[in-house]
């Protein structure tokens, strides 16, 4: 009988259920489940330091530049120097002791280009130690004005520069201290058509280095023979001096001894005598 009791209370419980009350006004919910993937954060670690700290960085730098003596303008580096100095290159530039921040490339070629020696410029700005390159492109002179004791280089266009060096292969003209035009005067500059008649004119007689300028009888120079030449403004410079050539020759063959051939006006072109010949 015991057995039989024992068998029976094991098969009740085998075959026994847990009931669960359940509420039938409660329905699941169908949302998913949001799961924290996120590592825990360390309390000791802000990015608010690292925005702060490169901040001060930063500013330290800008300090340093602005402090430095290291980044304002002392000197230059200079090319293309053929009468012009470096002291004088960078006198023109008007940049020292200028912060290199506040160097203007295009504005530093603009003080340049005022100098009447400098036909072009080319600037760069770069760090240190030579922070400025300047390549500078002097005018060439064509000819050297006399004028009053005084003596300045003339390019072709007339433009008037310092006499730097001396130059026995140019042209020397001679001017009238009464000129009232030329780089004397107020004008300050030769015409270009004055100066390429003289020009004209040694490359025509290469014997002649040396001219003289009278407002009213224009370019002159003495004739080998003694006797003065005046070849007027430089216009039809070729045909006056084939006009005086002729002149010249027949005089020479007259035996007549000028004291002036003047074919300033080659249509109506005149000389006089010496006194006695």
């Amino acid at each position: 009988m015991i057995g039989t009791r024992n068998r029976r209370e094991r098969r009740q419980r085998g075959t026994g259920y847990t009931g669960v009350l359940r509420d039938s006004r409660i329905t699941p919910s169908t949302e998913p489940i949001a799961l924290n993937h996120s590592a825990p954060r360390d309390k000791g670690f802000s990015w608010r330091w690292v925005s702060a700290a490169i901040i001060v960085v930063l500013s330290l730098v800008l300090v340093f530049f602005y402090t430095s003596g290291v980044f304002y303008v002392r000197s230059i580096a200079v090319g293309g120097l053929k009468y012009l100095t470096k002291e004088e290159v960078f006198a023109f530039a008007d940049i020292a002791n200028m912060h290199i921040f506040w160097v203007n490339p295009q504005a530093v070629r603009e003080n340049l280009l005022r100098s009447p020696s400098i036909a072009d410029a080319r600037v760069r700005v770069t760090w240190p130690p030579q922070m400025v390159h300047i390549v500078v492109e002097e005018r060439e002179p064509a000819l050297v004005w006399e004028q009053g004791g005084a003596a300045v280089w003339v390019d072709v266009q007339g433009r008037i520069m310092a006499q730097r060096v001396d130059r026995p292969d140019l042209l020397v003209v001679q001017a009238s201290e009464f000129v009232p035009e030329g780089p004397m005067s107020d004008r300050g500059r030769v015409s270009p058509e004055l100066v390429l008649g003289a020009l004209q004119v040694q490359t025509l007689i290469p014997t002649v280095t040396r001219l003289r300028y009278e407002p009213a009888k224009g370019l002159g120079f003495v004739d080998p023979g003694g006797w003065q030449v005046w070849l007027g403004t430089g216009q039809h410079i070729a045909e006056k001096v084939a006009i005086y050539r002729a002149i010249a020759a027949e005089l020479v063959a007259r035996g007549i001894q000028p004291g002036e051939v003047n074919v300033a006006d080659p249509d109506y072109p005149y000389y006089t005598k010496q006194w006695g010949s």
